[in-house]
């Protein structure tokens, strides 16, 4: 019997009239997965990942998770699977503190989120586990801070710690990293880095420096379309990806990171 994956489309595709937006695209992410999709603008990247999660239904192909048919499925149907996203935009509650953010959303997950207020038993169950999620995001000296004025690469680890509030065991980031400043972003990967093993992780960013650190796999998308797909030393030596992403100039050193990384 062949292993299962954690995620896997074949022939999946996405048309707007006669634009073809994703096609064709054969992806697999395997249990435990750090892997990287990368390519140009307009490659079709977050409608890939918009058909991951239901946003979009496909008009060819199919998505299976683990041993799961989830093509015709909802987002909150997938959702309470066990897929979670973030966006390239955040939609935090600027008044609301990290803690209480967190707490709703665990709250939401088991149901609580009429009564998580009230004085109850259960709640500190659920405080204590918010409160675990944001040492883990190393978000708990800033637990009571209102969102509002948080740094904004501590605004995308608290996105993060949402999705993991819902307990995935698949979680697309859709650049992570946008936005944020250079000096915060190796944190915030450092960060995803150390999640754990248990969750498979696909994410979307532009920053080779960041994919080829922190990435086991990379996908390249162009015109929807997968172009290879490779361990990190191989997609920075690839004369094609090369040609059409990294560029000549920035594909020798990338390359030198992915064999220092994984040698």
């Amino acid at each position: 019997m062949s292993a299962v994956h954690a995620l896997q489309t074949r022939g999946l595709g996405i048309s707007f009239g006669a634009f073809h937006a994703v096609a064709d695209v054969d992806l697999t992410l395997e249990p435990g997965a750090r892997q990287a999709l990368i390519g140009p603008n307009g490659a079709g990247k977050t409608t890939l990942i918009n058909l991951l999660t239901g946003v979009y239904r496909p008009t060819a192909g199919s998505i299976r998770m683990g041993d799961q048919d989830i093509t015709a499925l909802s987002c909150d149907q997938r959702a309470r699977l066990g897929l979670a996203r973030t966006f390239q935009i955040n939609t935090l509650f600027p008044s609301l503190t990290p803690l209480l953010s967190v707490v709703l959303a665990i709250s939401e997950r088991e149901g609580l989120a009429a009564t998580w207020w009230r004085p109850l038993k259960r709640c500190t169950q659920v405080f204590d586990e918010a409160h675990a999620l944001l040492v883990r995001l190393r978000l708990d000296d800033l637990a009571n801070v209102p969102v509002a004025q948080l740094a904004y690469g501590k605004q995308r680890l608290l996105e993060i710690a949402l999705a993991l509030a819902a307990r995935p065991r698949i979680l697309l980031l859709d650049e992570p990293a946008a936005g944020v400043p250079e000096d915060e972003s190796g944190e915030l990967f450092e960060v995803i880095a150390d999640l754990p093993k248990d969750i498979s992780i696909l994410f979307i960013e532009h920053d080779m420096n960041l994919v080829f650190r922190f990435s086991r796999r990379i996908s390249v998308l162009v015109a929807g379309r997968i172009l290879t797909e490779g361990a990190p030393a191989e997609i920075g030596s690839d004369p094609r990806v090369r040609e059409v992403y990294l560029g000549n100039t920035h594909v020798a050193a990338h390359a030198a990171i992915a064999r220092a990384a994984y040698a």
